[in-house]
């Protein structure tokens, strides 16, 4: 249970002792007390615990010959293969950092983030590879060329302090930044995150893109626990993601958007009979994405999971029954991991009282290192104490939220969300959640139309795919407008096919524009 600390708006996980100090060491142990269960499946291959320890160690030495070594990066071409996981394995066991790259990424995003990581080598798994490889001046190394070779002996493992891996955030605004996330945090999350969902089940699908810390959860957490990780080939694959299986997954983790992209298909999935936990994550989980899932989530657990990558993954979680979902805008995205405290504060990092809206930042043994080529601490990454706290780094999440009188926090959404609308303050989520609740509508995204008057618009997805786009977008706004003040009633609703989402997991709105289906 979490426990109150000084802070008066703010809560802190349980105090645990990590066994292990990294990953790498927890797959070391797998390997050595069930070399033989399946680590990694891979369609119809599978690759064992003393398997893929021996293609780390083989990919290890390699690197090691290349002169890759402690706190160097390596550039990881991040494919979804059994290869592309024993590299990132072996990267981290030389007390060097690897850095995904996404290979559906555009050349200039690639070529920015290779720029700030400046890699000393670059990895790939040979045939299996999709896009194209950048050209770098180091050395290239194809991990399926090694599979064959002999093992050299153990090594030493790398330290909690060292980098694990450097994730780049999205660059929306600006150049990617490169957050630096060590092993002592990542052993921390996986450690909490293992165990919240719990030791049955075969382990957990991988379907989203490793360029983003999201899928990292479905990586690394089914190998700290000796579980398998399934390679899923993408959201067309709904065989491996859906189908049938001879024991059900450990957990499924998806975004919303993924859940309601899902929902539209011929054959909807049937969670419960797929699997033995449901973790949402990525963006706030409105409770009517829940109730439109219905009896498909009779017998699963539900997870709402929360965390910045400058958190690492994760550092809040909220168990709930699709039965008892709180009657708030958004599920509370609930209490701290492990080792973590959260407080609730105002712009000049003041306490804010318990049920009043403030910034949410994170302080504990999950806050990442920093930025590449910074130094310290900065805007985003203060010292906790300038919060009451002890010395140690603290991380401004740019998040607004709630403390509930039941001592889970609430999301309110971010800060940037608050957009500004001809001098009137739009709060996405309110609007989302108002929208949501109108009937017939199964998804929705919002754009900001700037000209000499600003104008909201809105993309709808209909649930009755055949509806008549033109009336349909008209009933969206005579309901908005009788639940709404005018200044926040969309100009314009747009029926879409589908509202796209990016290999992230969120709204991709350009995309979403083009599939335009009727204006109203």
């Amino acid at each position: 249970m979490p426990s109150s600390v000084a802070h008066p708006s703010s809560i802190s996980g349980a105090v645990r002792r990590i066994e292990a100090d990294s990953v790498v060491r927890m797959v070391f142990q797998h390997a050595m007390l069930r070399p033989d269960s399946v680590a990694v499946e891979s369609g119809s291959s599978f690759l064992t615990y003393r398997q893929l320890w021996h293609r780390t160690l083989v990919v290890a030495a390699t690197l090691e010959e290349a002169g890759v070594g402690p706190g160097d990066r390596v550039a990881l071409w991040a494919d979804r293969t059994a290869g592309v996981v024993a590299a990132a394995l072996a990267v981290m066991t030389l007390g060097a950092a690897y850095v995904p790259i996404d290979p559906t990424h555009p050349g200039e995003r690639t070529g920015a983030v290779l720029a700030g990581a400046r890699p000393s080598a670059l990895v790939h798994d040979g045939a299996a590879t999709t896009g194209r490889l950048p050209v770098l001046d180091v050395p290239a190394i194809d991990v399926r060329t090694l599979a064959d070779a002999a093992a050299p002996p153990e090594r030493d493992l790398p330290r909690a302090e060292d980098i694990a891996y450097v994730v780049f955030t999205s660059g929306s605004t600006g150049s990617p930044k490169g957050v630096m996330v060590a092993h002592g945090s990542l052993a921390n999350y996986v450690a909490w995150c293992g165990d919240l969902v719990g030791p049955h089940g075969i382990g957990s699908p991988l379907f989203g893109s490793l360029g983003f810390d999201l899928a990292m959860t479905s990586l690394w957490v089914p190998l700290a626990r000796g579980r398998r990780v399934v390679t899923v080939a993408g959201l067309h694959d709904q065989d491996t993601l859906f189908g049938a299986r001879e024991e059900k997954y450990t957990f499924v983790k998806l975004t919303p958007s993924h859940a309601r992209f899902f929902d539209v298909l011929a054959e909807p999935p049937r969670y419960d009979r797929v699997t033995r936990l449901l973790m949402f994550g990525g963006e706030g989980l409105d409770p009517a994405l829940i109730a439109s899932l219905g009896s498909r989530l009779d017998g699963v657990r539900l997870v709402n999971h929360y965390g910045p990558t400058e958190t690492t993954i994760g550092c809040c979680a909220y168990p709930f029954d699709r039965t008892r979902v709180p009657d708030t805008p958004t599920v509370p995205i609930g209490a701290p991991a492990w080792n973590t405290r959260a407080y609730v504060v105002d712009e000049q990092l003041r306490p804010v009282a318990p049920g009043r809206p403030g910034e949410l930042v994170i302080a504990g043994r999950g806050v990442a290192a920093g930025y590449i080529g910074e130094q310290g601490f900065g805007e985003k990454f203060i010292d906790e104490r300038d919060l009451g706290g002890g010395p140690g780094r603290a991380y401004r999440t740019g998040d607004t939220v709630e403390l509930l009188p039941e001592g889970a926090l609430l999301y309110l959404g971010r800060g940037d969300d608050q957009w500004k609308v001809n001098g009137h303050r739009v709060e996405l989520g309110e609007l989302r959640h108002h929208v949501l609740a109108v009937p017939g509508v199964a998804d929705a995204a919002f754009d900001i139309v700037r000209g000499p008057v600003d104008s909201l618009e809105l993309f709808v997805r209909s649930a009755r795919p055949h509806a008549d786009g033109e009336e349909f977008a008209r009933a969206v706004r005579t309901s908005l407008a009788e639940v709404l003040p005018s200044a926040l009633v969309p100009h314009s609703v747009r029926v879409v096919r589908e509202i796209v989402v990016n290999a992230n997991g969120k709204c991709d709105i350009a995309a979403t524009r083009a599939s335009l289906d009727a204006p109203a």
